[in-house]
């Protein structure tokens, strides 16, 4: 086989064999295949998309790339869960330890930021001293002693998805639902997971734009993990507005910190409980999604979830005086408040702009070599339904190199959408697919 005659297949709309698959999945994992042919079958793909059996054998071949994690040995369901990425998403920080306190073993296996959104790894490594990559040993030694651990991939775990997902980021070829699918899948079902919960995201902040897309993606996924003898939930949920209040990654631990300490935005714990209902239903631990919830009320407000994250914190070598006090994690050294023009509400939010804005703060990467800036960001005032006056902040830019503020400033400043007739309320959630 050679990778040019199924770049030329797949650019011409041809269905790609199961030997194909597993033949550009592995050569380019070996570095057989350089990146320039890989990016333009990425492109091909894109464009022309995968049919289902294609996707699936995607998926596997991607797995199968790397090692495959046993974790029989731990007693009880193990339960994931997994965002198709937002802006200032940071719900799997607060969700795994949460859920972890109410007795379920939670192996999670996170990515870094995509394009416009943030990443949970690069959200938990503004921790000072927290480690993302532990070993195998480590990881399964530390779902024994406290029921979680929030890791990336190792070398060994869909060693070729890691190195697609680096470059998809700066390739344009994100918003892909095969190669979204089976990103997310290689990883869950590499980790040793009974079942997962999805929280596949849809509106100007997602790589799903549209519910359609976003439905298609999760039916995808799910029916991949029902090959693979996995039981699904998939949550379609809104991300016409940032989640939460807080974009940037420490800003985001900040915010983290307060809703497991009971307090926090609103949408962000309602969003947060209503996944981890589905995850107690699934590990057998309540009959119900409504039981699930006042389950996981419960332990945000005795403080077991927020204990439960400090021992993650501590187990991954990250440094918990900075977690009991947040004003030692990174802050940036200069703010900039972005002021409304006129009276009236907000009707409509660019999310995806304010997802950018962020990232040219140095919150996210241009190019895979970029390094982040753990400190920066946005913090949110007024989101879609707030009445606002002239002169009132909508914002704040959170930065730190005065060369990257002008641009910024504008994205976000042309993100808002201001009318004088209130808008109507929006569904959170918007709709569940139970595989």
């Amino acid at each position: 086989m050679r990778a040019y005659d199924i770049i030329l297949k797949k650019r011409n709309a041809n269905k790609l064999t199961k030997e194909e698959i597993a033949y550009f999945i592995n050569s380019y994992t070996k570095g057989e295949i350089p990146d320039y042919q890989i990016s333009a079958l990425l492109m091909a793909i894109y464009f022309q998309a995968m049919d289902d059996e294609e996707t699936a054998n995607l998926t596997e071949a991607m797995m199968n790339s790397g090692e495959v994690y046993d974790l029989s040995s731990i007693p009880g369901k193990k339960i994931d869960k997994h965002s198709t990425g937002g802006v200032g998403d940071k719900v799997s920080i607060i969700l795994a330890p949460l859920v972890a306190s109410a007795g379920v073993t939670v192996p999670m296996m996170s990515g870094r930021g995509l394009g416009h959104t943030g990443g949970t790894l690069d959200k938990l490594e503004s921790i000072p001293g927290f480690r993302t990559n532990l070993t195998k040993d480590e990881f399964i030694s530390n779902l024994e002693k406290i029921n979680v651990a929030m890791i990336g991939q190792s070398k060994n775990i869909a060693p070729a998805d890691k190195k697609l997902y680096a470059l998809r980021d700066v390739t344009g070829t994100i918003e892909s639902i095969p190669l979204i699918a089976g990103s997310i899948m290689s990883k869950k079902l590499a980790e040793g997971i009974d079942s997962l919960v999805l929280d596949v995201k849809t509106g100007s902040g997602a790589f799903m734009k549209k519910e359609r897309d976003a439905v298609r993606l999760a039916k995808v996924m799910a029916a991949i993990g029902k090959k693979m003898g996995k039981k699904v939930v998939a949550l379609i949920t809104d991300m016409d507005q940032p989640l939460g209040n807080a974009i940037g990654n420490s800003l985001e631990i900040k915010e983290c910190i307060e809703v497991l300490k009971g307090r926090g935005p609103q949408d962000l714990i309602d969003i947060t409980l209503e996944l981890g209902a589905y995850m107690l239903k699934l590990a057998g631990k309540v009959n119900n999604a409504a039981k699930g919830r006042d389950v996981l009320k419960g332990h945000l407000s005795d403080g077991s979830a927020y204990q439960r994250f400090r021992e993650m914190v501590m187990l991954q070598g990250g440094d918990v005086s900075a977690i009991d006090n947040p004003a030692l994690l990174p802050s940036a050294k200069y703010t900039k408040e972005l002021l409304s023009k006129r009276n009236g509400y907000i009707v409509k939010m660019d999310t995806e702009a304010m997802g950018i804005a962020s990232c040219m703060l140095g919150a996210g990467r241009e190019k895979i070599e970029d390094k982040i800036d753990p400190a920066v960001g946005i913090v949110i005032d007024k989101k879609i339904g707030d009445k606002v006056k002239i002169g009132e902040r909508l914002s704040a830019l959170h930065y730190n190199a005065e060369d990257r503020l002008a641009e910024a400033y504008k994205k976000l400043q042309g993100a808002y959408l201001i009318s004088s007739k209130r808008p109507k309320k929006r569904r959170l959630i918007r709709r569940v697919i139970i595989v």
